[in-house]
């Protein structure tokens, strides 16, 4: 192969990784809210809704206890309109028991972001459905379902197994979807504490099965306890009890807990405007919220008597980049080990003739992170370990280049 070829060659496998990475990663901001029996004639919480959800400003929200087709359409268009344009609405199912309560589950959405799939009611005799939002991210073409839940309120033996056979009819749907499905189970899940049955039947995991899900905030015994103040997100006053229990939650599958595809951003999950220091208190009592001004603050007071709950999610098309291009090669790179790894990973590689020899680091955006090689090489085999140590988890690339020919491939790093 001629010299201008190779380097024409290098030009494209380059710009084509770098243009499929720009356009193949975004951070998403997913909430879930519980807006307190919210009816198409009580409008006058909507500006308190307005100035929490234009502080917010999530990509998704599912809501609780919203009572009509009606209740969504003044909820879209006099309150996420008013700060953002692109907010639709997914299809609205109403519960299969209405006569047993008439609050529903809803998804609003981002339509620059993501398009609507389906919305797939999950019925459990005697009790609020669980609806099944499947959504596709339009620069990654990722599908998730997120799944909008209420379960059965209040303590007692009864409400316990209600809310038990809520999860069960939730497994059994996860339990059939396909192995490396994104999926999160988002909304008031009314549990008490880690013991509880419903809770536990969501995160048991059997097998190989990746039906379960994952909280990422794992604190046992009872949740109703001033030293998990921080996590409380119910009640917003103090006539109501004040801060004190963990209703409101974001539980995500086994795929989402790994790099690449659809991630949790670690740390993220925020009960809005709970800073730990109003444990069966207003939201807004003194001493002063440290987490919200006081302007917020008071909206959330009036606005429910539940924190809306938020957390981000990286949604990357980058692991479907294995190779960049497919060259007759004249030497080999073989797979890092380990991978993922942390905070350090040795590359090898072989040569069948010597040349120059070139070995980088990029990041999914296509910036180069660091220059392992640049020099010249006999045949021969070789490694080198790559310290990883000040970079964030994710995906990166390692790319090897001769004269003439390229080869780059995949490493994830987990910490």
């Amino acid at each position: 192969m001629n010299k201008k070829l190779s380097t024409l060659l290098y030009v494209i496998s380059l710009s084509f990784l770098f243009t499929l990475s720009l356009q193949a990663q975004d951070t998403v901001k997913v909430m879930c809210y519980n807006l307190e029996n919210y009816t198409p004639a009580d409008t006058s919480r909507n500006a308190y809704f307005r100035t929490i959800l234009s502080e917010i400003k999530p990509d998704i929200l599912v809501v609780e206890e919203i009572t009509s087709q009606a209740a969504v359409d003044i909820f879209l268009n006099n309150v996420l309109k008013s700060f953002n344009s692109n907010y639709s609405t997914g299809t609205f199912i109403a519960n299969t028991y209405s006569s047993l309560d008439s609050t529903n589950n809803a998804i609003f959405l981002k339509n620059d972001k993501f398009n609507f799939i389906i919305n797939t009611a999950i019925h459990t005799p005697g009790i609020r459905d669980i609806n099944a939002f499947k959504l596709e991210h339009k620069v990654t073409n990722q599908e998730v379902i997120v799944f909008g839940l209420h379960l059965k309120a209040s303590q007692g033996v009864d409400n316990e197994i209600k809310r038990a056979n809520g999860a069960a009819s939730l497994r059994n749907f996860t339990d059939a979807l396909s192995p490396g499905s994104y999926f999160m189970v988002v909304g008031d899940f009314n549990i008490y504490g880690s013991a509880e049955s419903a809770y536990q039947l969501l995160l048991i995991t059997s097998g190989s099965n990746e039906g379960y899900f994952i909280d990422p905030i794992n604190i046992n015994g009872a949740w109703n306890n001033e030293i998990y103040a921080q996590y409380h997100t119910q009640s917003t006053r103090s006539s109501s009890g004040g801060l004190d229990d963990r209703f409101d939650m974001i539980l995500y599958s086994h795929a989402i807990s790994q790099p690449g595809g659809v991630y949790y951003v670690s740390n993220t999950i925020i009960p809005y405007g709970n800073d730990g220091q109003h444990y069966n208190k207003s939201i807004n009592d003194l001493p002063t919220n440290t987490a919200v001004s006081a302007n917020i603050a008071d909206a959330l007071y009036n606005a429910s008597d539940h924190l809306p709950v938020y957390a981000s999610f990286e949604f990357s098309s980058a692991t479907a980049v294995e190779e960049i291009i497919n060259l007759p090669l004249a030497f080999s790179l073989s797979q890092n080990y380990p991978n993922p790894f942390n905070p350090g990973t040795v590359i090898k590689y072989s040569l069948s003739e010597a040349g120059h020899v070139e070995l980088k680091i990029y990041n999914v955006l296509g910036q180069q992170i660091k220059t392992l090689v640049n020099e010249f090489k006999s045949a021969g085999n070789y490694q080198i370990t790559f310290n990883a140590a000040g970079l964030n988890s994710g995906v990166y690339f390692y790319q090897i280049r001769t004269d003439n020919k390229i080869l780059s491939k995949k490493m994830i790093l987990l910490k």
